[in-house]
């Protein structure tokens, strides 16, 4: 398998945006742990501030849910991951009333995975910080995020 290469540019748009058979946007996140699953690596929000887990459309030019998920990892968070677990499919938990053209109604597909290499320079480092944080940290940081909050409880982190 040839490495993979990263790019220092974001992907913007949804010109290739992958939708399910219900028009929901198809989403890729990762939640990132530490070696030894005692801390999760969390991003600031770039639309709300706040904290939040490396996720986003998963494009038509890549094969897996997995390779969306990694993208947005090294974008987001300049985190080189492999993935351990498919976490699974999370609903959509927003009301239709917080649902807007920005933020249509998704379908998240989660997965866990492990930090190989964080790098000081990544694609979206000037409009994001990262930080690390222990379980009872994240969970309160994405408190106001339920899909978010599933995708971490799903994880096989230390509680």
């Amino acid at each position: 398998m040839a490495a993979q290469v990263l790019s220092m540019e974001a992907r913007t748009g949804r010109s290739n945006q992958r939708y399910g058979s219900q028009g929901e946007r198809l989403v890729a996140g990762i939640v990132p742990l530490s070696t030894d699953k005692y801390y999760v690596l969390l991003i600031q929000s770039t639309r709300r501030g706040g904290w939040v887990l490396p996720k986003g459309g998963w494009e038509t030019d890549e094969a897996t849910a997995q390779d969306a998920a990694k993208r947005e990892a090294w974008e987001e968070a300049g985190i080189v991951v492999k993935i351990t677990f498919d976490l699974g499919l999370i609903p959509e938990w927003r009301k239709p009333d917080q649902l807007t053209a920005q933020a249509p109604k998704a379908a998240y597909h989660f997965f866990e995975g492990t930090v190989e290499k964080q790098e000081s320079q990544w694609p979206e480092m000037h409009k994001r910080s990262r930080q690390w944080m222990t379980f009872s940290q994240a969970t309160q940081a994405l408190a106001d995020r339920p899909e978010l909050l599933d995708a971490l409880n799903r994880c096989t982190m230390h509680r």
